[in-house]
């Protein structure tokens, strides 16, 4: 998302790969003012539920915001990421060594056995998933028979606003995009579908004043839908 920090006009957007742009944005990714996050910790907990003694996967972890946590409430936690900085960020915190990490491209066959994990998990990844049918197959492979799979993701209808995941360089003031889809929600389901994959759960959150009073620069977005969440079954 967009950090509320002067862009220079003069600057043209720069686009980079996936990679390239998070292994920049991870200098600034856990001090930005996020609401997409806010709304994530609001809502994912709950649909994830108690992982104490399961195996779960962290596909995407970035900064390990959800690794480490979840590593720290009774998990085996597997943490993947191609983000070199993204994961620099990820070692420095308290609770990492107890974190398997992998690092892997989410858009090769994930590098796990067949019903290796009770829970998979990928939070604020979908939008740079190009194969998502491939992707989600992956996630069902991995996923065990009695698991789920929960995903986060950011909200299409933002897309329309011509707002994707994006950060403005503070050194430079110039807009920073990593390579993004603009997928839709029926992309998400038929993806999800097509794998294989059971629909159980899912919803849209939007901004509300709660959210503003968090994030203040949440206060562009009140009333637009932020978050997508789907829970799947093998």
């Amino acid at each position: 998302m967009k950090r509320d920090v002067r862009v220079d006009p003069n600057q043209p957007i720069e686009h980079l790969s996936t990679r390239e742009g998070y292994d920049r944005w991870s200098e600034i990714y856990d001090k930005e003012d996020n609401p997409l996050i806010v709304l994530e910790e609001r809502h994912l907990p709950d649909l994830l539920g108690d992982v104490r003694g399961l195996d779960l996967v962290d596909l995407g972890c970035g900064t390990g915001r959800h690794a480490v946590r979840l590593a720290a409430a009774g998990a085996r936690v597997t943490a993947v990421d191609f983000s070199e900085g993204m994961v620099a960020k990820a070692r420095s915190k308290p609770g990492w060594n107890s974190v398997r990490f992998v690092a892997h491209d989410l858009t090769q066959r994930l590098p796990f056995a067949d019903r290796s994990f009770h829970r998979v998990l990928a939070c604020l990844v979908l939008d740079h998933i190009g194969d998502l049918a491939g992707f989600f197959s992956e996630c069902r492979r991995v996923c065990r028979p009695d698991g789920f799979v929960l995903v986060s993701g950011f909200h299409p209808a933002l897309m329309l606003r011509g707002i994707q995941a994006r950060f403005i360089d503070p050194a430079t003031g110039r807009d920073v995009r990593p390579a993004s889809y603009a997928n839709q929600i029926s992309d998400y389901v038929m993806g999800a579908v097509r794998s294989g994959l059971t629909l159980e759960h899912v919803s849209e959150h939007a901004v509300d004043e709660e959210v503003v009073v968090r994030s203040p620069r949440a206060a562009t977005y009140l009333g637009w839908p932020l978050l997508l969440l789907m829970r799947l079954r093998p």
